[in-house]
């Protein structure tokens, strides 16, 4: 049925335009306004506000300044384009050669894998789109520039906690980022040192008529968000003159959610996707910022090991997407994040720690049966969450299984039953060399887990 949709759409609103982008300077904020169009349907106007207090770069090259806002448009047309997935896609707001199309395709269809796949809808990456360019190109010149220091988005979950307190010894040259934020996300960054003047917040505002379609039934799904992260943590790294965009995506972020394909909940989390990102950006915006993530070296487990050591922020952190929704944002105790975040975390705290910040055991709670098979690969997909691969959930399980083993709860009691406990593979151990870590933060890294290992 959602074939027959997707056709319909597409073949009814075929057209889909990037027209421009205003930026409108007050004195104080700057307002970014994108101006997208669906043709016989409707209009948007998404846009971010940033405070100019964060532009801290005095040699701002306005060709670049351009051409970065230019490239958020292009991630942030996903969310719009996604309704109708209309066949053509204008872009009037600026240019992309031949080369620049293909790498956007690509980002497009593996980005959109999940709703795709959701939604039952079959389409090859070729023939998802046809982009075509109505804007002159323009010249690439090499820019003199020095970043210095770190930018770190900050999530308010257990990976970005850990990265905050590997980078204590560049605090003074850090500064946190957040989309958006929650308390938790400020809580998270103050907890660990920070204060106002080292928190850059970005304001995005979705355009109501997105919503408006959403209700009416139009095509809806998964989008790459942390593409969208990419391209705007570029943009303030470049305007607040950094060196290192770092990032706290693990090397589980790797393994795809639908067993047998490519199609992955975590893509824009990818090593592919950051190896990627990293070749555009230096390719076409000529400048030295280096984007990666610095846990991409370790494994959910791993991390999950580290994160029971800084205790500061058992209280604070928050992962549940359905809590999120909650103000104050809540674990809910019933969906798979929260499942995968208690399984991760049991080997390593108490079971009073661990209801202490849950607010139950998750292990007894029979209505996660099928979550925890899903999340330990006895199931055809893994929940479209960014939770860890099966190998780490089935150690962890185990792990959980010796350490309870006098008085299993109905989970680890069901588990051991039904499946081989698995502890041959020592997950603490491992070192995952597919990463675009500096030898100064390998070092960093390898230093605090060898404390633990």
């Amino acid at each position: 049925m959602n074939q027959e949709k997707f056709e319909d759409l597409r073949e009814k609103y075929s057209t889909f335009i990037y027209d421009s982008y205003n930026i409108i300077d007050d004195g104080l904020v700057l307002k970014i306004v994108f101006n997208f169009e669906i043709e016989g349907l409707t209009k948007f106007n998404p846009y971010y506000e940033i405070d100019k207090k964060y532009i801290l770069n005095k040699n701002i090259d306005d060709t670049l300044f351009n051409n970065l806002i230019f490239h958020i448009g292009l991630i942030e047309l996903v969310s719009y384009f996604k309704c109708t997935c209309s066949k053509n896609v204008i872009i009037k707001a600026g240019y992309l050669d031949e080369e620049q199309i293909k790498w956007f395709k690509k980002l497009y269809y593996y980005g959109l894998g999940e709703m795709l796949y959701t939604n039952e809808i079959t389409v090859s990456e070729q023939d998802l789109m046809n982009i075509e360019i109505q804007h002159s190109k323009e010249e690439i010149k090499n820019i003199d520039y020095t970043g210095i220091g770190n930018l770190i988005p900050i999530g308010g979950g257990k990976d970005s906690n850990v990265t905050l307190e590997l980078m204590q010894d560049e605090f003074n040259i850090n500064t946190c980022f957040v989309i958006n934020p929650k308390d938790v996300n400020i809580k998270c960054a103050k907890t660990a040192g920070y204060d106002d003047d080292k928190i850059c917040i970005v304001k995005r505002v979705i355009d109501k008529n997105l919503i408006e379609l959403n209700n009416q039934g139009f095509l809806n799904g998964h989008t790459p968000f942390s593409s969208l992260v990419a391209f705007v943590t570029y943009f303030i790294a470049y305007i607040q003159n950094k060196k290192y965009i770092i990032l706290s995506n693990e090397s589980s972020a790797n393994e795809p959610t639908v067993m047998g394909t490519k199609i992955n909940h975590q893509y824009s989390k990818t090593y592919e996707f950051e190896n990627d990102f990293n070749n555009y950006t230096k390719k076409y915006f000529s400048i030295d910022i280096k984007y990666f993530s610095l846990l991409r070296c370790l494994n959910e487990f791993q991390i999950a090991l580290l994160f029971s050591k800084y205790k500061k922020y058992h209280e604070i952190f928050k992962s549940c997407n359905v809590g999120s929704k909650n103000t104050p944002w809540i674990w809910c105790g019933k969906c798979a994040k929260c499942m995968f975040v208690y399984i991760i975390l049991s080997p390593f705290l108490e079971k009073d720690e661990l209801i202490n910040i849950f607010g139950k055991d998750l292990y007894e709670d029979e209505s996660l049966l099928n979550i925890m098979l899903e999340l330990s690969g006895y199931s055809k997909t893994k929940p479209f969450e960014c939770v860890g691969t099966y190998g780490e959930v089935r150690y962890a399980l185990s792990l959980a299984i010796k350490k309870q083993e006098n008085n299993l709860p109905f989970l680890l009691k069901y588990y051991k039953e039904h499946f081989n406990l698995e502890l041959d593979i020592k997950y603490e151990k491992m070192f995952n060399k597919q990463n675009n870590l500096d030898e100064k933060f390998v070092s960093i890294v390898k230093e605090e887990l060898d404390k633990y290992v």
